[in-house]
């Protein structure tokens, strides 16, 4: 099989612009780019693909997914969840540590590692978690590696809670280079709001009570002191998954760089549900942070096009059905996403909320920039050729025959989305193609500049 691909024909998205061209891929890298006519040089052993009427954009790279392996893989694993990402135009992943065992010793973050080159189709970096007590391990993680450190400093599936002032304070002031990212959430304003909603509703409490426990006060007073203390500290500090229009008032619109010291995210599910749905949906959209009302929204949007927020993302946290059928007390949070995150990102483009442009600043290159990774993100000659290869009008409804996640749903589904991904490259691998996977290519590991 040749080493060399060529695009033709197509609608390259990059950088800010859409331009018509052709793209040659000499596995793994770009070879070159071509905006006018194609030279006679092209390799005559060389695979033509045409994309005439298709979009082209650099593959996307999801700073936040939950895989479940080890420990939980009736919910979801490397290789089945990697699967729907390449399917969803996603080819680069940085998954969590709240497994089982908890990734929070530099051994079991090399098992990780170990996994993700075994199993992963799509390229992979693994987050350490932060406990009250692990920051010598924290300290040893290999900053060319290792995507970042996640904090969770609001409890949420896993139970890995960073609750001391003090652990706090270390990890914020010796983590200088490494990219401390956190999810914020207050976990004394949520237990008394619990305890609250249970006198009221025992064990019958609604789903739709949901944004009210994980509440706008929980939310903004945790990431407020993530602030401060990354302000304190000089700490290169992430914001995970932001869900209230006051965090956003937090943000600075200063333009991103590899040198800008605090960056935030939001998902796809806060730019897509609100409250209302939890009626319809119930345990299906409940999520921590928690989806929250039109006005939030509306905020989230605003503060993504105006680049306060830096970066889309889908924090994918799959649970099987029978899970999520609890009522809500026992039901866990969390949903997959990665799939359709760009379908449902095209969707708001067509309604006008965000340009193509954006979608990709947002969604590829923003990311490669907030985790300084290497050679990716970008669709430029000499980077890896992560690409995906879009069909604007080719539309596709969501059910369970077409979910390839493990846990077999979707809170998407029975959506119609009016975009399909045809193809996705992976370091120049045609990985997804019409529908079909090859299992056989395995991803490779990111790397950082740092």
């Amino acid at each position: 099989m040749s080493r060399f691909v060529l695009l033709k024909n197509a609608q390259i998205i990059n950088e800010g612009k859409i331009f018509y061209g052709h793209i040659l891929i000499n596995k793994p890298f770009i070879e070159n780019i071509f905006t006018i006519n194609l030279p006679e040089s092209i390799p005559s052993d060389a695979e033509v693909i045409d994309c005439s009427g298709k979009y082209i954009l650099p593959g996307i790279i999801d700073d936040q997914v939950h895989f479940r392996e080890p420990g939980l893989t009736q919910k979801g694993d490397i290789h089945t969840e990697s699967q729907a990402a390449v399917a969803g135009g996603i080819t680069s992943f940085m998954e969590m540590p709240n497994t089982i065992p908890q990734t929070t010793t530099q051994k079991l973050l090399e098992e990780k590692f170990r996994i993700g080159a075994d199993k992963s189709v799509a390229n992979y970096s693994f987050y350490i978690g932060a406990t009250n007590n692990n920051i010598k391990e924290l300290i040893a993680t290999d900053t060319a590696s290792v995507c970042g450190v996640k904090v969770f400093m609001g409890s949420s599936t896993g139970n890995m809670l960073v609750d001391n002032i003090n652990s706090l304070e270390k990890i914020f002031s010796q983590l200088y280079n490494l990219p401390v990212a956190v999810h914020c959430e207050e976990e004394s304003i949520i237990k008394e709001n619990t305890n609250k909603a249970i006198e009221k509703y025992g064990n019958n409490i609604p789903f739709s009570m949901h944004c009210e426990i994980r509440s706008h006060k929980a939310c903004f007073a945790s990431s407020s002191k993530a602030i401060e203390l990354a302000k304190k500290f000089d700490t290169r500090l992430h914001l995970l998954h932001l869900s209230t229009e006051a965090e956003t008032k937090l943000l600075s619109d200063k333009t991103l760089s590899e040198t800008k010291r605090i960056t935030s995210e939001v998902c796809v599910h806060h730019l897509w549900f609100t409250d209302k749905d939890y009626d319809k949906k119930a345990g299906l959209i409940k999520w921590n942070p928690a989806i929250k009302n039109q006005s939030d929204k509306d905020a989230l949007w605003e503060a993504l096009i105006s680049d306060k927020i830096d970066i889309i993302a889908t924090d994918h946290a799959p649970h099987t059905i029978n899970e999520k059928d609890n009522p809500y007390l026992n039901c866990p949070s969390g949903a997959p996403m990665v799939q359709h995150s760009l379908q449902l990102m095209i969707e708001n483009y067509k309604s006008g909320r965000i340009s193509l442009e954006k979608v990709v600043e947002k969604m590829c290159h923003n990311p490669a920039i907030c985790f300084n990774i290497k050679k990716r993100g970008y669709i430029k000659k000499g980077y890896y050729a992560d690409i995906v290869v879009i069909d604007m009008s080719k539309g596709i409804k969501v059910n369970k025959e077409n979910i390839l996640y493990k846990c077999g749903w979707s809170p998407l589904e029975n959506t119609s989305f009016s975009s399909s991904v045809i193809y996705t490259f992976v370091n120049g691998n045609k990985v997804y193609d019409n529908g079909v996977i090859n299992n056989e290519y395995k991803g490779m590991p990111l790397e950082f500049d740092r």
